[in-house]
C-alpha cells in the first residue's frame, strides 16, 4: 500500500513528487501517481492550441530545483513546457511511479482504518479497481475542466465545434467562417495564428474588454543562454531579480491605487495606438487594471487590422445549426465554432468523501464557493491536500511559486503522518473560517472586487474565491510553518504522549527563537505595504 497517493502528472504533481523524494527521501514503494491521460504535462500537454505559451518568465516558471539554461525565449512555449516536464519525470524516475490511463473516480475517507479508499479506472477498458492511502494530494491544477458556456441551441450546431482547451487538430480552418467566442488570454494568442491565413475568416465574439500591455516575449542571444549555462549563479540571480520584479508589480501596482492608474494610462496608450481606431472605444475597459488577468499582447492588437478578423460585441442570442443569431436579431453564417471560453474553477471535479460522508463540492456548496485552509486543506477531510486550492491564484506572479510554497507546508504536515506520530489531521473550522474571514475583509478592498471574472465564483460574479489578495512574500509567511492548535490531529495512543511534549516543546522555541521573531516581523511589514 503506498502511503501517499498524488492525483494528476501535471506540473503540480511532478512537483510533489519530486519533493517527497528529495526532502522526505521517499521511495517507489511510497507514493503513487495516478493520471487519467497517457503522459505527463496536465494542462501543457492538453492544452495544444496555435500560439500557447506561458506570460510568465519562463526562467521563473519553472521549477526552482530544476533550472533550465537553454530556454530559447523568454517565455516558453507549449512544446517547450511539454518536453521540460517529461525531462523533469524522466530525470527523477517518476514514469515508472505513475500509472498512465487511469481516472480517480473517487476516494473515500475511513475513521476506522485512517486511510482513504481510492477507486480508479482503466480510461480504456472501463475496469475499476481500488487500493488505500494514507495521504491524498489532489494536484488537478486550476485549469483542469473546459468551461461550456450556457447558449441556447449550441448543441444545434451541425458544422465543426471544439473548446479552444481541447484542440481539434484535425480540423481545417482554410476557407471557412469561423466563430471564436470569448476574447480571453487564449484566444489572442491563437487568433493571430489562425488569421494569418486570409481564407480564414473569423468573427470574435466579446463580452468584456481586456487591458494590454506591451508584448514582453524575446528570444535569448547565444551570450545570454552561455551566461546561464557556464557563469555560476547567473540563473540563481535572474530568477530572483524576476521574483522581485512580480512582487513589485503587486505591490506597486495591485495594491496601489495611484500607482495602478498610472500603468492604465500606460496600457491605454497603447491599445490607442497599437489597435484600428474603429475598435478603441470598445477595447479599453472601464474597470480598474488588474481587477482580471491583465494581458500582454501577443500580436493581436496588430491583428485586427486584417480584414478577415472582426470583432462583435452584439452578444449571442441563440446558435442554430449553420451559425449564430446575435442579441441584435442579426443571424450570422459559420462553418466552425472555437469556444475560447477558459475553464470552470468553482467547482471540485474529483469525489473526495471525508469524515463527515460529505464531499469537497458539497462542503464549498455549504460556504457559497471555494474555501480552504491557507487553500491547502479543508475542515473535514484528512491527510487531504490541494494544489492550487482556493484563493491561491495570482494575477502577477509564477504558479510553480505558489505551488512550491503550498508543498513545503504539505511535506511539514505530512512528515508526523509518514512517521506515525499522527494517524490523522484536518484544519478546524474555526481556523479555516478565521482564515477566510481575513481573506475576504483584504478583497473587500481590493481591485478584485471592481469587475466580473473568473476569480469570482456563480457565474464570475459571486465572492472571490479563486485570487490570493497579496504577495507570494506575504504567502510564504502564511505557510512558513504548520501552526498545530489550528489543526485536529489524532495520534496513535502510543505516541499521543510523546506528541504533545513536542508541541509544547516547540511552542516555547517559538517564542524564543530569531528566526520565528524575524518572520513575524517580515509579516507585519508586507501586511503594512498592503502585500
Amino acid at each position: 500500500m503506498p502511503p501517499i497517493v498524488i492525483v494528476g502528472a501535471g506540473i503540480g504533481g511532478l512537483s510533489t513528487a519530486i519533493a517527497l523524494k528529495r526532502k522526505l527521501g521517499l521511495g517507489a514503494n511510497d507514493f503513487t501517481i495516478y493520471e487519467k491521460a497517457s503522459d505527463v504535462g496536465g494542462t501543457w500537454r492538453d492544452n495544444i492550441y496555435p500560439g500557447a505559451s506561458s506570460d510568465v518568465a519562463v526562467h521563473f516558471y519553472s521549477l526552482s530545483t530544476d533550472l533550465n539554461p537553454d530556454w530559447p525565449s523568454t517565455h516558453a512555449s507549449q512544446p517547450e513546457m511539454l518536453d521540460y516536464l517529461r525531462k523533469l519525470a524522466r530525470k527523477y524516475e517518476l514514469y515508472p511511479q505513475i500509472a498512465f490511463n487511469r481516472l480517480v473516480v473517487s476516494a473515500t475517507w475511513s475513521a476506522a482504518e485512517q486511510v482513504y479508499h481510492v477507486v480508479t479506472e482503466d480510461v480504456v477498458s472501463r475496469k475499476r479497481s481500488s487500493t488505500t492511502a494514507k495521504i491524498l494530494v489532489s494536484a488537478l491544477g486550476l485549469l483542469e475542466t473546459p468551461h461550456t458556456p450556457e447558449i441556447a441551441g449550441l448543441g444545434s450546431f451541425k458544422g465543426e465545434m471544439f473548446h479552444s482547451a481541447r484542440w481539434d487538430t484535425g480540423a481545417d480552418l482554410r476557407g471557412k467562417r469561423v466563430a471564436v467566442i470569448g476574447n480571453g488570454a487564449s484566444a489572442t494568442q491563437f487568433i493571430p495564428l489562425i488569421t494569418q491565413d486570409s481564407t480564414v475568416h473569423v468573427t470574435q465574439f466579446c463580452r468584456t474588454p481586456n487591458w494590454f500591455l506591451p508584448p514582453i516575449r524575446a528570444d535569448y542571444s547565444p551570450l545570454w543562454r552561455w551566461t546561464f549555462r557556464n557563469v555560476p549563479l547567473a540563473m540563481r540571480l535572474y530568477r530572483l531579480y524576476l521574483y522581485l520584479r512580480t512582487e513589485s508589480l503587486y505591490m506597486f501596482v495591485f495594491a496601489n491605487k495611484t500607482m495602478r492608474s498610472k500603468f492604465a494610462v500606460l496600457a491605454k496608450d497603447y491599445i490607442v495606438k497599437t489597435a484600428p481606431k474603429a475598435d478603441v472605444d470598445r477595447l479599453i475597459p472601464s474597470y480598474s487594471l488588474g481587477c482580471k488577468r491583465i494581458i500582454f499582447d501577443t500580436n493581436f492588437l496588430e491583428a485586427l487590422h486584417r480584414p478577415n478578423l472582426d470583432l462583435n460585441w452584439d452578444g449571442i442570442q441563440h446558435v442554430v445549426k449553420d451559425g449564430i443569431v446575435t442579441k441584435t436579431g442579426e443571424r450570422l453564417p459559420f462553418d466552425a465554432i472555437i469556444l475560447a471560453t477558459g475553464f470552470t474553477t468553482d467547482r471540485y471535479p474529483l469525489t473526495v468523501v471525508g469524515s463527515e460522508g460529505t464531499t469537497v463540492q458539497e462542503y464549498y456548496d455549504t460556504q457559497g464557493g471555494p474555501k480552504a485552509y491557507l487553500g491547502t486543506t479543508v475542515p473535514g477531510f484528512p491527510n487531504f491536500f490541494i494544489l492550487g486550492g482556493p484563493n491561491t491564484a495570482t494575477g502577477h506572479t509564477s504558479v510553480i511559486l505558489t505551488e512550491e510554497i503550498q508543498i513545503d507546508y504539505i511535506l511539514a504536515l505530512s512528515a508526523p503522518l509518514l512517521s506515525g506520530a499522527l494517524s490523522a489531521l484536518s484544519p478546524t473550522p474555526r481556523a479555516t473560517d478565521a482564515y477566510n474571514a481575513l481573506l475576504q475583509s483584504r478583497l473587500a478592498h481590493s481591485v478584485f472586487v471592481g469587475c466580473t471574472s473568473w476569480y469570482r465564483t456563480g457565474g464570475g460574479a459571486g465572492r472571490v474565491t479563486g485570487i490570493f489578495p497579496g504577495s507570494m512574500m506575504l504567502y510564504r509567511c502564511w505557510l512558513r510553518a504548520p501552526r498545530w492548535q489550528d489543526y485536529n490531529v489524532f495520534a496513535p495512543p502510543a505516541a499521543a504522549a510523546k506528541w504533545e511534549k513536542g508541541l509544547r516543546r516547540e511552542k516555547w522555541m517559538g517564542w524564543v527563537s530569531p528566526v520565528q521573531w524575524l518572520a513575524r516581523l517580515a509579516e507585519v511589514l508586507v501586511l503594512g505595504m498592503g502585500g
